[in-house]
């Protein structure tokens, strides 16, 4: 008799509440689609009715695991038994109540476990919503907050939970096999913990996982970049070329001309104002297969290209009018909206003033200052703009524009700007270089992120960096897809999504039918799909391993009136994992790329 647990870690890292978002000049984090959670009545595979998938249970987890005598707090977690049977049991395990909709067969997970009888579990990520083992986000308190514990945590549940269904206390990672899922930093999660946690889980499923720690992150736009229409990545690329010029050389009639340009009179610092543009590539992250033409990221880019009804040639309309028409759609349509209210751009996309309450609020359920730092400690993923040898659509003069808010955010721990342990990080978990047994990892090309079309693809196994071989062991699929896009069942629209979804099915079916205890049989296992081949863009050596550039003082430095409380001078970026080599920025010679191919929130 085989029980089978696929533990779905989406460890999205959602707040309960998320009225609370990103600071509108920070990098958004890593995040999967949201579903709704269907409100229809359930029954399970004999008929019998289910309570509600949003029914929250509580689990005793051990609040520091080096210290098992500190005691335990309470950890939130949502599952269904929907397609159990109880001679065949799948679960999964997924982070916060936002993510219910992940307990049905909407998602691959719910897939999985329809195919194979079992159960899901979704799980919420220690100290991002309302599972804290401190009531409070204080720096003292997060000093609990780390890879090791969050995997830890996994590994603890899987071990000791009873779940609230039939045979509920006899289906542990000790008796059945657990199968981890996740998604983005979840799926990372997925590695991380199989490698540290090695033999409490049968097989993992990682999609768009950010499996390498990279302090200076440049390489986030480089797939948005690769797959956004040329004519709009040529145009940006120009108007970002331009700013960073007249911003580091221009007289200050010229340096506000250009704020005023894009409503941002009144933004202090040159950094800020520069760095606000990077929103409309933000913008890549929200897209997936299934949205429309009328995403943010498209009409940013519709605006700067379609002149008089006609679209710009793929080498862009130039400078002239890419400014005037950027500037123009950012003042008037980008920002107004936005959930700036009634603040200024000034309040609102400036990053000096730690009066606010964005650096200051420690009250718990405030996802975005958790995922800090995670970013600031062992991670890094500062998103800046490319070495000056290659091309670049976001600007070169936020560097390292996270480092210095480490030190503002977290000022105990880490009362000078930090060096994240990337390198440690890496080492430990294995990165890139990271080989496992019946580990599925889907990535699509077109994601960007913390991520193939994923902004994140370049911190996973599909990066331009470091490309992988697939093997039988450890497959790696790719499609057309963007972040996480083979998690939605929505998503399969696209072909080559749907080939990954189905591959990670029969993959997965397949190695539960290989558990040593098992009794279970499925036609046609003796084989799983083989990936189609990917070649990803092969990024030269000297690219690869340039180190950031010092951003000029001028950048860094207010101009006008500061705001109340504004911080220091700026720092240079440490380098880490993805390094660079150190050179000054000179006036006029920033190589031009001419014929190279959301909404703000404020809290």
């Amino acid at each position: 008799m085989l029980r089978l647990t696929i533990f779905l870690c989406v460890a999205a890292l959602v707040s309960a509440r998320r009225g609370r978002d990103r600071h509108p000049n920070f990098p958004p984090r890593p995040a999967v689609p949201l579903l709704p959670t269907p409100d229809t009545p359930l029954t399970d595979r004999s008929g019998a009715p289910l309570p509600p998938l949003n029914t929250t249970y509580f689990f005793d987890q051990l609040i520091d695991h080096a210290k098992p005598s500190k005691g335990t707090f309470k950890q939130r977690f949502w599952t269904t038994w929907q397609f159990y049977q109880p001679d065949l049991s799948i679960r999964h395990i997924s982070n916060a109540a936002s993510f219910t909709g992940y307990l049905t067969n909407a998602t691959i997970k719910g897939l999985i476990s329809q195919a194979n009888n079992g159960s899901t579990v979704v799980l919420e990520h220690r100290f991002f919503g309302l599972s804290n083992p401190i009531d409070n986000l204080e720096d003292e308190s997060l000093q609990l907050l780390t890879i090791d514990q969050a995997a830890k945590d996994l590994t603890y549940f899987a071990k000791n939970v009873h779940l609230p269904q039939p045979n509920g206390d006899k289906i542990n990672a000790d008796a059945v096999p657990w199968i981890l899922v996740g998604s983005s930093y979840s799926g990372a999660l997925t590695s991380w913990t199989m490698v540290d946690q090695h033999g409490v889980f049968w097989a993992g499923y990682a999609s768009s996982a950010i499996v390498e720690a990279i302090t200076d992150y440049w390489a986030y736009f480089e797939p948005i970049r690769q797959n956004m229409p040329k004519n709009c990545s040529a145009d940006i690329e120009a108007v970002i070329m331009h700013i960073d010029e007249v911003f580091t050389c221009g007289k200050p009639q010229e340096k506000q001309a250009i704020k005023a340009t894009f409503g941002l009179e009144d933004v202090t610092h040159l950094d800020d104002a520069a760095g606000s543009l990077r929103n409309i590539l933000w913008d890549w992250q929200n897209l997936q297969p299934y949205v429309g033409p009328n995403a943010t990221f498209f009409q940013s880019c519709d605006a700067i290209e379609v002149k008089n009804g006609v679209n710009a040639p793929a080498t862009g309309w130039g400078l002239n009018h890419a400014l005037s028409a950027w500037g123009s759609y950012f003042k008037t349509v980008y920002l107004p909206q936005s959930s700036l209210g009634a603040l200024l751009p000034r309040d609102c996309l400036g990053t000096y003033n730690t009066s606010q309450a964005f650096w200051t609020n420690t009250t718990i359920d405030n996802v975005n200052r958790s995922w800090m730092l995670c970013a600031c400690n062992e991670l890094g993923y500062f998103q800046e703009g490319a070495p000056k040898t290659w091309p670049s659509p976001v600007t070169r003069l936020v560097q390292p524009f996270s480092v210095r808010q480490c030190n503002q955010m977290f000022p105990k721990a880490f009362p000078t700007p930090p060096t994240p342990k990337a390198v440690a990080t890496n080492a430990k978990f294995k990165g890139w270089n990271v080989n496992l047994d019946r580990v599925f990892f889907a990535n699509g090309k077109r994601a960007s992120h913390w991520f193939l079309l994923t902004p994140s693809r370049e911190a996973t196994v599909s990066s331009d960096f470091h490309h992988r071989l697939s093997s039988p062991s450890q497959p790696i699929f790719v499609g057309n897809g963007f972040h996480c896009s083979d998690m939605v069942v929505m998503a399969s629209v696209d072909p080559t999504i749907k080939v990954v979804m189905d591959a990670g099915v029969a993959t997965l079916t397949k190695w539960v039918s290989q558990w040593p205890r098992s009794s279970y049989t499925i036609s046609a296992l003796d084989s799983a799909p083989s990936p189609p081949p990917f070649v990803p863009l092969s990024i030269l050596g000297s690219v690869a391993s340039a180190a950031p550039e010092a951003v000029p003082a001028v950048a860094t430095q207010a101009t006008g009136s500061p705001p109340p409380n504004s911080g220091g001078s700026g720092q240079f970026a440490i380098p880490n994992a993805m390094v660079r080599q150190c050179g000054a920025l000179n006036c006029g010679s920033i190589p031009h790329f001419y014929g190279v191919q959301n909404v703000l929130l404020c809290i």
